[in-house]
């Protein structure tokens, strides 16, 4: 069993940053692809982006590319997601999540992962 637990997110002005860490208890999270999704009110959970197991791969979707970055310190158990740049359109629920499938590729579906953090809100203001 592993725990997710998160810290960070919170209120920024447009054009702001911000970074999220996820961090794990109860199994190495080396073990683990990890992934970042988020959900903003009345819209499915939608996928931002993945971090493969020793942080060699990672990709992003469309919408956050080249704004968002995902790394990861597997001596600390901890998943970072440093968000630059926000925009009105980010504000929502961001989980991290982990998934015990060994190819990245997958985790840009909810179905592939395992464990799931808490969520920590992300405001943006205009």
């Amino acid at each position: 069993q592993v725990q997710l637990v998160e810290a960070g997110g919170g209120s920024v002005q447009a054009g702001g940053s911000l970074r999220h860490s996820c961090t794990a208890a109860g199994r190495a999270f080396s073990l683990y692809g990890a992934g970042w999704l988020r959900q903003a009110p009345g819209n499915e959970r939608e996928f931002v982006g993945a971090i493969s197991r020793y942080g060699g791969t990672t990709y992003y979707a469309d919408s956050v590319m080249g704004r968002f970055s995902i790394s990861r310190d597997n001596a600390k158990n901890t998943v970072y997601l440093q968000m630059n740049s926000l925009k009105p359109e980010d504000p929502a629920v961001y989980y991290c999540a982990a998934s015990s499938s060994r190819t990245v590729w997958d985790l840009k579906v909810q179905g592939a992962y395992d464990y799931w953090g808490q969520g920590t809100q992300v405001t943006v203001s205009s």
